[in-house]
């Protein structure tokens, strides 16, 4: 099993800002799996090499704000 990191993110809604998120953060390299909970707003990013800054402009570039 991949180590995961929990981040919780603003103005996420609905299903297409959910793929968004999903898309970009699944670019970001050493990233293998990212699962999204709208209700919490909690993005769960499973991998071993990601730094926190690169998924951070990843989740910026889709449109959302990281709060933590």
């Amino acid at each position: 099993m991949l180590p995961t990191r929990d981040y919780t993110v603003e103005g996420m809604t609905c299903g297409h800002c959910r793929q968004s998120v999903i898309e970009e953060v699944l670019q970001v390299d050493g990233v293998k799996g990212v699962d999204v909970d709208l209700d919490s707003g909690k993005v769960t990013v499973a991998g071993e090499t990601f730094q926190d800054d690169v998924v951070a402009k990843a989740i910026d570039e889709a449109g959302y704000t990281l709060v933590s």
